[in-house]
């Protein structure tokens, strides 16, 4: 019997950690190798706050997020790879019958990614509607109907990621009234004569938009991501709609039962 497939959500949680993990590395790895003006911009290196300013947990915000389009891309890449493995006769002058579906409906439970891919499943759920209908009308309106569901199921997987593009730049809108707020108490404590105030509170004032900047430019990257693997993921779903459309729906056929007048007529011509 062949192996199952992982199921690549149940994954999520070890992904998420390993985002995490991959964040603080990401941080670590700038403060190092980024000079001072520039870990300012992308750390808030110079602050007290460092290494729990908002700009690290933007860094660890985005690598999760990156880590949630890792995986929806392995799922995309599997939804195309069911269509490769050519389940049901793609030969155009086959018909298919009730009696014809047995077999393939075998070929079909030996599938590793049987509860886990859009395909065998849309196959499965025809096959047997058909099967205990006799209906293709039916199994043509439950095909639509799951389609819809899948779509669904897709929005659903995506509900992580918008929370994380939302996130990102939430976080930056916090690290910018608590700059201003910082720099503000800071201007209140200083005398008005120091030389060095104005380049003091611009300084601090710099730093929160800086985090501002860094945090929408993370968003922007992450929902560019975000609707690309969308996209891939949908159209995986719109091709494996069309081939079950096109070579199980369209192929079924049910032999019409000849009543007993038209039987009598045809033995009279004869």
């Amino acid at each position: 019997m062949t192996k199952p497939s992982k199921n690549l959500e149940r994954l999520r949680p070890l992904v998420a950690i390993g985002g995490v993990c991959t964040g603080i590395l990401i941080i670590l790895v700038l403060s190092r190798i980024l000079p001072i003006g520039w870990a300012d911009v992308l750390l808030d290196y110079s602050s007290h706050r460092y290494p729990l300013s908002v700009q690290s947990a933007m860094w660890i915000a985005f690598s999760v997020g990156l880590g949630e389009i890792l995986l929806r891309q392995l799922s995309a890449r599997r939804e195309l790879q069911q269509l490769h493995h050519h389940i049901l006769p793609e030969d155009p002058r086959t018909v298919l019958q009730a009696d014809d579906l047995g077999e393939i409906y075998k070929k079909l439970r030996e599938n590793p990614d049987l509860n886990l891919c859009f395909l065998p499943r849309l196959i499965d759920r025809c096959i047997l509607q058909f099967r205990s209908s006799l209906s293709i009308d039916q199994s043509a309106s439950l095909l639509n109907t799951s389609v819809e569901m899948f779509l669904h199921e897709l929005e659903l997987r995506y509900n992580m990621l918008r929370y994380l593009c939302w996130l990102i730049p939430t976080l930056g809108f916090i690290g910018t009234v608590v700059g201003i707020g910082s720099a503000l108490a800071f201007a209140g404590k200083s005398s008005p004569n120091d030389t060095s105030l104005l380049s003091t509170v611009t300084g601090l004032l710099a730093v929160s938009f800086n985090g501002t900047f860094l945090a929408l430019v993370l968003a922007a990257i992450l929902v560019l991501l975000q609707n690309v693997t969308q996209a891939k993921e949908e159209h995986a779903l719109n091709l494996a709609s069309q081939y079950c459309l096109d070579n199980l729906i369209n192929r079924l056929y049910v032999q019409q039962p000849v009543k007993a007048g038209a039987m009598g007529r045809a033995e009279a011509m004869v």
